[in-house]
């Protein structure tokens, strides 16, 4: 089907057997057994089965499986199993980790696809792009991602951008008319589009011809390459720090074994014990703790309306401390309600607007002709200004798209945000009209006459004034004005921007869109949170500033900027001046650049939401852009590190504080981890430079690994979100995770477990010999791991965050305490695990040692961290 170039509309509908309605039911179930969904086939995952099997490639683990072997060959089949066990469950976890991982991505991938608006049983729906069939009547506009490849049927200024497949960095103008040529190449094709490029400007409806891997960009996919997994500046940071702390570590082991060997022990005992020392000691479920806290926050952060498609932006989240926010849909409700109009020298309420009058009702017949939203089946689709036009019309009992098939929309110039207009053409009666719609201080400019009951009468300057007058108390108000006016032309003339002067002005429409309920509280939480909100947005300066004052993100006026004066100061002067500016009105696209990097120079993390295909450029440049998902073009949300949606501000303070909170688990999982195996490793460099017998066997350092690591540390990683880091002022996102207050608090609280493992040693060594004191030691410390856990969920102590606020953590030491006593109290695993019966006295001395750690970490805590209230 690669000659549709070659065919004209008509001629491709016919082959595709399509009608002018777009594919019914029937058509579509067929089409879809036959063509299946409209996706790019991804590389072949890995099963289960072999991300299992690649657990076993670590470097850790293959000397783990050398000293099985080795255990086996000389006879200790109890080492050999222990160290199975260990091994196999271990991979079991990574395993099941990896899957879990790799579901939420996918469940994030699916809720961030995009959207196609199509023609199907003669209405226009949106379904998910994956849903598109050869066949599909398909509507584009600007800021639309092209999903599937197509014959364009009607296009309007249609410019498109073909870099993805092209190479080519300029939009290509695109037409309708039939090329009369073999083999032209994809980027001459200009009156065909290719699913990968985007719309740039204008307007276009296409018949879907291919879709999936039958597309140009299909066939080379090249956008697999988009698709390889990442890690995350973190997860580097850990993966660095595990490797350096993995050499320190084996340098110690082979210290410890070097001193055992000269001390007359065992060569294989000595060998499972440095290799056991190594491996109980090595971190190595850093990087995947941080993986799984990372995806189980992202997707509790999806189901609250925030969908983080790239992992770096939770880390990045606890560093925000500006957001420049736009204000339509954001702050406010995004829907727009039509409060005032002004028509024939009288402002009326919407309610008043009289059916009879012929100016007020050709003013509401207007404003839905000149307009591409609809309502279908009681869904708005459209931008809520224009649907706020169409409401409008059900005062007059006008429906558009009844009023639409009787004026049929026969040229147009699309809006676009520079020029502030958008022009469309009719017939009435038997006399060419076109109606243009828009911002007024631009459309003034392009009025020479305007109409009254009393005739179309010219446009004087003290008129012209009394319009701006009115226009500026009813931005004062809050209100959206737009603007309409009109000019006959010719018939079968095909109108440019050029033509959208000498107009005749018609009158006003005011609308309002509301602050949303939650704005001014997720306001007061940010500032009380240290960061700065700033409003960017389109409209006017006095608009803005009124929904400003309301959310308390304006205090003065002197604290509110436009764009022209934007335009007079250079980046150096702008970047003195962003700290008092809190709101910035009638800006352009490349204004929001300037203002995010003068932030940016300043030292601050910057956060800039956006929803238009020009807003693209400054999403990129912020550290976190933020798309609409509602209202958010598809260029916008690829732009984007994370999508709303549900387009609220409240929301992306809501991810800040999951995105704080998230940082702060895992630092508090890896301090457990860390401060843990720092007091494995003081216990044994204790015992080695004070020539005592080895404190630890090979299968305890096993079994510390297994139960007393992973579990609880992915129970700190899941601590509930504690509303008090939002008191906190941002992260100095320069500050890496593993600082020097960081390694103090891991050794401090290494060392107090230590302690409590060797004061349990000696106790057992004075008690009943080496194999008890090995017992204690090994039961002390497990124990004492266990209870740190209490100690890593929060910087506050546990009596401020609740005690049973975090059940996954009572289920982590709960399970692992019941492991230890069975270890320590059934016959035939005490063999197995080399452990020696206790009594009474000794139990009873391993719970009080344990618990000390603590009591001195909560006490502490209570005593001298204060918190923000």
């Amino acid at each position: 089907m690669k000659d549709f170039y070659r065919k004209s509309p008509g001629e491709s509908l016919k082959i595709l057997n399509v009608t002018d309605k777009g594919l019914n039911d029937e058509e579509i179930k067929k089409r879809r057994e036959q063509y299946g969904f409209n996706e790019l086939e991804e590389a072949a995952r890995k099963s289960p089965l072999q991300v299992f099997f690649d657990q076993f490639k670590d470097f850790l683990v293959i000397i783990l499986l050398a000293a099985a072997i080795i255990s086996a060959f000389l006879g200790k089949l109890e080492s050999t199993l222990v160290i199975m066990v260990v091994v196999i469950i271990n991979a079991i976890l990574g395993t099941v980790q990896h899957v879990k991982a790799e579901q939420s991505l996918k469940g994030l991938k699916a809720l961030s696809s995009p959207i196609a608006k199509v023609l199907r049983n003669g209405q226009k729906l949106e379904i998910p792009s994956k849903e598109l069939l050869a066949g599909d009547i398909l509507y584009l506009d600007a800021g639309d991602y092209v999903s599937a490849d197509g014959r364009i049927i009607e296009s309007f200024s249609l410019q498109v951008n073909e870099s993805s497949l092209t190479g080519e960095s300029e939009s290509v103008l695109k037409f309708v008319d039939t090329i009369d040529k073999e083999d032209v190449a994809i980027g001459d094709r200009k009156n065909m589009v290719f699913s990968g490029s985007f719309v740039t400007y204008g307007r276009g409806i296409i018949l879907v011809t291919d879709i999936g891997m039958s597309t140009e960009i299909g066939k080379i996919a090249n956008l697999l390459e988009s698709a390889k997994e990442k890690k995350t500046p973190l997860q580097v940071s850990l993966d660095n720090f595990g490797r350096k702390l993995a050499f320190v570590i084996l340098a110690i082991s082979a210290i410890i074994f070097a001193l055992d060997i000269f001390r007359g022990r065992n060569i294989v005992d000595s060998f499972m014990f440095a290799v056991s020392l190594a491996v109980a000691a090595i971190p190595e479920a850093l990087s995947s703790i941080v993986t799984i806290v990372l995806a189980l926050g992202t997707q509790k952060m999806a189901k609250k309306n925030a969908i983080v498609r790239k992992l770096h932006a939770v880390e990045s989240l606890g560093s925000i401390s500006v957001i420049c926010s736009d204000k339509t849909g954001t702050l406010t409700q995004n829907k727009m309600t039509v409060q005032k109009a002004f028509v024939d020298d009288q402002v009326l309420d919407y309610d008043s607007l009289n059916h009879d009058k012929v100016l007020e009702k050709g003013l509401v017949l207007m404003a839905l002709l000149c307009n591409d939203a609809v309502t279908v089946e009681n869904k708005e689709i459209g931008d809520p200004t224009e649907v706020a036009l169409v409401n409008l019309g059900e005062i007059y009992y006008l429906d558009e798209l009844v009023i639409r098939e009787q004026y049929p929309r026969l040229g147009e110039v699309p809006f676009d945000s520079d020029r502030k207009l958008m022009s469309t053409v009719h017939k009435f009666e038997e006399k060419y009209t076109m109606i243009t719609k828009g911002a007024l201080d631009v459309l003034l400019k392009r009025s020479s006459k305007i109409e009254l009951s009393s005739g179309v009468r010219e446009f004087t300057e003290e008129h012209k004034k009394e319009i701006e007058t009115i226009n500026r108390e009813f931005s004062m108000g809050g209100l959206r004005v737009l603007s309409f006016a009109y000019k006959e032309i010719n018939e079968g003339q095909k109108i440019t921007v050029e033509d959208e002067k000498d107009l005749v002005f018609v009158g006003l429409i005011a609308m309002m869109d509301p602050p949303r309920n939650e704005s001014a509280e997720a306001v007061k939480r940010c500032i009380d949170a240290g960061i700065k909100p700033v409003m960017i947005t389109g409209d006017h300066k006095i608009t803005a500033s009124a929904i400003a004052k309301q959310i308390g993100i304006l205090k003065d006026e002197s604290e509110a900027m436009e764009g022209f004066e934007l335009e007079k100061i250079n980046d150096e002067e702008l970047k003195n001046m962003v700290p008092n500016i809190s709101v910035y009105a009638r800006v352009s696209p490349e204004h929001k650049i300037r203002i995010v990097r003068a932030w940016q120079e300043l030292g601050n993390v910057v956060a800039m939401t956006g929803d238009g295909v020009n807003d693209a450029p400054a999403l990129k440049q912020a550290d976190i852009g933020i798309a609409m998902g509602i209202t958010g073009t598809e260029v916008a949300k690829d732009a984007a590190s994370m999508v709303l949606a549900d387009d609220n501000f409240s929301t992306i303070v809501k991810a800040i504080s999951n995105g704080r909170s998230i940082y702060a688990n895992i630092k508090n999982s890896i301090k457990f981890l860390l401060s843990g195996n720092t007091a494995g490793i003081l216990s044994v460099v204790y015992a080695s430079i004070g020539a005592l017998p080895i404190p630890f066997a090979a299968v305890h350092l096993l079994f510390i690994n297994l139960i007393t690591d992973s579990l609880p540390a992915i129970a700190i990683g899941l601590e509930p979100h504690n509303e008090n880091i939002m008191k906190e002022k941002p992260r100095d996102i320069n500050t890496p995770i593993l600082n020097k207050s960081f390694a103090i608090e891991v050794i401090i609280e290494g060392l107090l477990i230590a302690l409590v493992t060797m004061l349990a040693f000696h106790r057992g060594l004075s008690t009943g010999g080496a194999e008890v004191a090995s017992t204690m030691a090994f039961a002390t410390l497990c124990l004492a791991r266990l209870l740190h856990g209490f100690n890593c969920r929060s910087k506050e102590s546990i009596f401020r965050v609740g005690l049973f606020t975090n059940k996954f953590i009572w289920i982590a030491v709960i399970i692992g305490y019941l492991l230890l006593i069975m270890v320590l109290t059934f016959r035939s695993l005490r063999g197995i695990f080399e452990v020696a019966a206790l009594n009474t006295s000794q139990f009873s001395y391993i719970y009080l040692l344990s618990i000390i750690p603590l009591i001195v970490v909560q006490v502490y805590k209570l005593l001298f961290v204060t918190v923000k209230e």
